[in-house]
């Protein structure tokens, strides 16, 4: 025999439900922008990290062979790996160094010796 329902027995109505799902799009609808803006900030760092350790590479491959390299092989260790770091100009007094992240939004520019990193 069936069961029969009663009277008091408690359940979500269909505009419960909706109102619930429209409160999650919202909050989803904020919170997806705001991510994507906080992932760029992150691979951009990630770049000024592999700039400054790719600067501190030129530091040290000069004390050695008292110029500066464009070849990255020549450096010590990998210190391009998550960014893309190129090393646009370098000579006996002098280097430039250029990198970005694929996933990041800023170019970043670093001349030294002891120069600071500018975004483009």
């Amino acid at each position: 025999m069936a069961e029969i329902r009663r009277q008091n027995e408690k359940a979500f109505t269909l505009i419960e439900l909706m109102i619930v799902i429209a409160i999650i799009g919202i909050l989803a609808a904020i919170a997806i922008p705001q991510f994507s803006v906080y992932r760029s900030r992150s691979f951009n760092a990630t770049v000024m990290s592999d700039l400054r350790n790719t600067a501190v590479a030129e530091e040290a491959y000069y004390t050695d062979y008292k110029r500066y390299t464009n070849d990255k092989n020549k450096l010590v260790g990998n210190y391009a790996s998550k960014g893309v770091v190129q090393i646009s100009d370098a000579s006996e007094t002098n280097y430039t160094l250029v990198g970005y992240h694929p996933s990041g939004d800023k170019t970043y520019t670093l001349i030294g010796p002891g120069g600071i990193i500018t975004s483009n």
